[in-house]
C-alpha cells in the first residue's frame, strides 16, 4: 500500500557561515533545521526562513523547496551516511510525494496553503560545501533527483504531519526532472521542457538559449 502523501518536517534557516571557498568564508542559508508547530507560508517565504543571496536564491519562484524522504534515503545509501531532514536545504521534507516527477504547474494543498510546482533545484557549489564533498554538485545533477521549488499561490499555515493533496495537474507532462535533465544532462530536452507555461521567466529564457 503506498505511503500517505504528507509533510514529515518543515525546515527553516538563515544566513550562517558554511565553509571556505577559494579563500573566502561563504555564508549560506542552506542549513535548515526542523521546527515544531504551524508555520506561515506567505509571499516569497516561510516564516522564519531567510535567504542569503537574493540574486540566485529565494523570490516568489523559489519560495519553498520540497525534497522527498525517499530521495534522501537513496542518497543515504549512495553516500553511506545519514541524511537528516533539511540536509539538502529543503523547507519541506515529504513522504509519499514524488517531488522529482512532479509536473511543473501542479498545485498542492498543504495545510491551509496552496503551493505550485515551479522548477527544479539546480545545484551550486554550496551543496558541495554542505556535504563537505567537492563532487556533490556533479553527482546531484547526474542523479536526476532535484526536488521541487514551489510558489505560494495562497498564503496559509502548514506543519509536519499535514497531508499533501495534488488539487490540479497540467496536462503538458513536463516534470521538474525533465527540466533539470535538460539543463544539466541533455540540452536536446530543452524544447520539450519549454512546453510548460508555468516555468519561471528566467528559467524559460535559459531553456530557450539551450534549445537554440
Amino acid at each position: 500500500m503506498p505511503e500517505r502523501a504528507r509533510i514529515l518536517s518543515v525546515n527553516v534557516g538563515g544566513p550562517a557561515p558554511l565553509g571556505r571557498w577559494r579563500g573566502q568564508v561563504i555564508h549560506s542559508s542552506i542549513v535548515k533545521t526542523p521546527v515544531e508547530g504551524r508555520v506561515r507560508a506567505e509571499g516569497a517565504n516561510l516564516e522564519g526562513d531567510r535567504q542569503t543571496d537574493w540574486r540566485v536564491h529565494g523570490g516568489p519562484d523559489k519560495a519553498v523547496y520540497a525534497y522527498a524522504r525517499e530521495d534522501a534515503d537513496w542518497w543515504a545509501a549512495e553516500l553511506g551516511r545519514e541524511i537528516p531532514p533539511g540536509m539538502f536545504g529543503e523547507n519541506l521534507t515529504t513522504a509519499g510525494v514524488d517531488c522529482t516527477n512532479a509536473v511543473v504547474g501542479e498545485r498542492w494543498r498543504v495545510g491551509t496553503a496552496l503551493l505550485e510546482v515551479c522548477q527544479p533545484r539546480i545545484p551550486c557549489f554550496k551543496l558541495g560545501l554542505r556535504f563537505e564533498d567537492g563532487t556533490m554538485v556533479r553527482r546531484f545533477g547526474r542523479a536526476s533527483r532535484p526536488g521541487a521549488y514551489l510558489r505560494i499561490v495562497e498564503a496559509g499555515e502548514l506543519g509536519a504531519g499535514d497531508a499533501v493533496e495534488v488539487v490540479d495537474r497540467p496536462g503538458h507532462g513536463v516534470t521538474v526532472r525533465l527540466v533539470s535533465d535538460a539543463i544539466l544532462i541533455d540540452r536536446a530536452l530543452a524544447a520539450q521542457a519549454l512546453a510548460a507555461p508555468q516555468l519561471a521567466d528566467g528559467l524559460r529564457e535559459h531553456l530557450r538559449g539551450l534549445a537554440a
